[in-house]
C-alpha cells in the first residue's frame, strides 16, 4: 500500500497572502470583473490563473504571465 500525504489546510497566513495576491490582479485588471469563485479555483496555480485572466481580456499568455508574476 502507498502512502499518501494528506493535502494541508491553508492557514490565516496563507489566506491572507492569498487575498493579498487576488486583489492586486483584480487591480491590475480593473476594468474586468473576475469571479471570486473562478479566482479561488485558480488559486495556487499561475497556468489556471493566466487561462482565466487571458479568457476574460484575449491579452496574450506571456503579457499575463509576466504580470502576475510581478504582482506575487
Amino acid at each position: 500500500m502507498r502512502w499518501r500525504a494528506r493535502p494541508k489546510m491553508a492557514t490565516p497566513k496563507m489566506n491572507r497572502d492569498w487575498r493579498q495576491v487576488r486583489d492586486r490582479i483584480k487591480h491590475a485588471w480593473s476594468e474586468v470583473e473576475f469571479d471570486d469563485k473562478k479566482m479561488k479555483k485558480a488559486r495556487g496555480s499561475l497556468r489556471k490563473m493566466v487561462n482565466l485572466i487571458h479568457a476574460r481580456t484575449e491579452e496574450p499568455r506571456a503579457d499575463i504571465r509576466r504580470k502576475v508574476v510581478a504582482v506575487m
